[in-house]
């Protein structure tokens, strides 16, 4: 019971965190299409991965009861999307000690595209907010460390659903097998009674 609350709660929590950043970046996602360039790797393998995360998140929430059932295969998935977050972080490492006050775009300041030098060289309104871009790319950042910490430790609940789930199943199938072992000696005891009184009943043999 204990563990199935854990788990509901912190379902809930990853999937209130996971709406800011498929929100942010889908903010980049549309100024890349706009401007018909790719979207660099960094901004969408985390897009990419948010997306599908909040889809597991709801289903396993909704059919909790299925994902009790099936909690190692559960578990197995979030430690996928533990580490999906652990590499789109990666991608993101490079804002993560960024100033936003003052930041300039540094190195990736060519592959923000629209949010940077070619959207200064167009006269793209996205490049005027510089800042803008940088803190929403560090929330981002800092929201998927959080994911990483949140996928484990739910990985880890389902393993302890599993734990919990497992011995209920076996008290219930032994006891299946003893009313079932129950009701077959119940049976054949009945019925050598029953062979019992009908042997008794039969009349003695007439003797000349």
């Amino acid at each position: 019971m204990i563990g199935s609350v854990f788990f509901i709660f912190n379902r809930l929590v990853e999937i209130v965190f996971l709406i800011p950043i498929i929100g942010m970046l889908a903010y980049f996602v549309n100024g890349y299409l706009k401007a018909n360039e790719l979207t660099p790797p960094y901004i969408l393998v985390l897009f990419i991965v948010s997306v599908v995360a909040i889809f597991w998140a709801l289903d396993t929430l909704i059919r909790f009861s299925t994902t009790k059932r099936s909690a190692i295969f559960v578990a197995f998935v979030d430690l996928l999307f533990f580490g999906a977050f652990i590499a789109s972080v990666y991608q993101l490492r490079f804002i993560a000690n960024a100033d936003c006050a003052s930041w300039e775009g540094g190195s990736v300041l060519v592959s923000l595209g629209p949010f940077g030098s070619y959207g200064q060289s167009t006269n793209n309104p996205l490049s005027l907010h510089i800042d803008k871009t940088c803190a929403m790319l560090k929330a981002s950042f800092a929201i998927g460390i959080m994911e990483t910490a949140f996928f484990f430790w739910t990985a880890l609940l389902a393993l302890f659903l599993h734990h919990s789930h497992r011995p209920t199943v076996v008290k219930e199938t032994t006891t299946i097998r003893r009313r079932s072992h129950s009701s077959r000696r119940g049976h054949s005891s009945g019925s050598h009674q029953s062979r019992h009184r009908s042997s008794s009943r039969r009349p003695a043999p007439y003797v000349v």
